[in-house]
């Protein structure tokens, strides 16, 4: 069985060492990366990691459909042979790490769980910033282990969740959160089962991209999200850019959504275990360690460069001012919710009203 884990990356040249070794101590046979216009010789890197086998890597430098550009990447992704040779496919980012709680923590013992799974989901788990202010080499699951509590009632992304899916051709296309293009005759043959083991009905198959809140989602496996990392790689991932809405400016406001630090969950350093040697082995060939302590080096210069700027040094200080986010309770979720509901049943009105006008 090959398992294909998909990745897009730009200037993340000193994290894939990283989450490259854990991956393959998770079980994935197989590795496809794009990266688009690196500055910290992230692509030098890839290149050196195929010349070693690790890896097939494509450049992804443009032009760009209108999705962006991950949504090019996958799209080319789509018509690549790993994907056509693969049994199970996952499209990640280089800040999620697989966290499988059952058997030896691998993916094959994931799918053996769920042998008649098409699909499975794997909610994230937000793992907060723990206080950490400047960025050092260190394992990342190492270096994060305070988070978002197992049963999140609000808001809505903190359940989102990347798909792992059987690749039977009843999917055309890869998709960031879930496959897309499904042939409509397989459809009603389709078996999704969430983190938790419980089968997904038809409709959230279709159209959502998070599990239910306010319920663990995590019984066999996780996703554990890293999406801030340190103060210092937050304000250099505010300069790179986003790569699905490459168009918003990173900010306070995701920030807070995700610094969430009331509890700690170290289940994946079992994983570690097993990752630091292959990661280590890495490391013994010259060529590659100097290119990754080139990317290190390049993470602190451009940091030291991003200080002179004035709306980067606010956004830094802001950081260091702002304490970890709270988790929102039960009740004020609920009120959230109602207002949720009335702000999408107006939208609704409106465009049915809309459609009414241009009839």
């Amino acid at each position: 069985m090959r398992y294909l884990a998909v990745l897009t990356v730009r200037n993340e040249g000193a994290f894939l060492l990283d989450w490259l070794a854990h991956h393959q101590a998770t079980g994935f046979t197989d590795f496809l990366v794009f990266s688009n216009d690196c500055q910290d010789g992230t692509d030098a890197i890839l290149d050196r990691l195929e010349e070693m086998g690790h890896l097939t890597h494509l450049r992804n430098d443009g032009p760009y459909d209108k999705g962006g550009i991950q949504f090019t990447a996958l799209k080319a992704a789509s018509k690549h042979r790993l994907v056509k040779r693969a049994d199970w496919i996952l499209p990640l980012d280089v800040d999620e790490f697989v966290n499988i709680h059952i058997g030896d923590g691998s993916v094959q013992e994931l799918t053996a769980a769920l042998p008649d799974a098409t699909a499975i989901t794997l909610t994230w788990r937000l793992f907060g910033n723990g206080e950490v202010t400047r960025y050092a080499d260190t394992s990342v699951p190492r270096t994060f282990t305070r988070c978002a509590p197992v049963i999140m009632h609000w808001p809505w992304r903190a359940a989102m969740f990347k798909t792992l899916y059987r690749n039977d051709g009843s999917y055309r296309k890869l998709g960031v959160h879930r496959p897309r293009s499904p042939h409509p005759e397989n459809e009603a043959e389709a078996r999704w089962f969430d983190g938790s083991g419980r089968e997904i009905d038809l409709k959230q198959q279709k159209k959502r991209v998070f599990s239910d809140y306010g319920r663990d989602n995590y019984g066999l496996a996780q996703l554990n999200h890293y999406p801030l990392g340190a103060m210092e790689s937050y304000v250099l991932k505010a300069d790179r850019g986003r790569a699905v809405h490459s168009g918003d400016l990173l900010g306070m406001d995701y920030w807070v959504e995700r610094n969430l630090n009331t509890e700690t969950d170290d289940s994946i350093l079992r994983i570690s275990e097993r990752a630091d040697p292959l990661r280590a082995e890495m490391l013994e060939d010259p060529d590659l360690a100097h290119l990754h302590e080139s990317a290190v080096n390049w993470r602190h210069e451009r940091f030291r460069e991003l200080m002179e700027q004035d709306a980067y040094r606010a956004l830094f200080t802001r950081l260091l001012m702002t304490p970890p986010s709270r988790p929102v309770s039960a009740s004020a979720a609920e009120t959230l919710a109602g207002f949720a509901s009335l702000g999408l049943m107006k939208t609704r009105g409106a465009g049915a009203d809309n459609s009414q006008k241009e009839t």
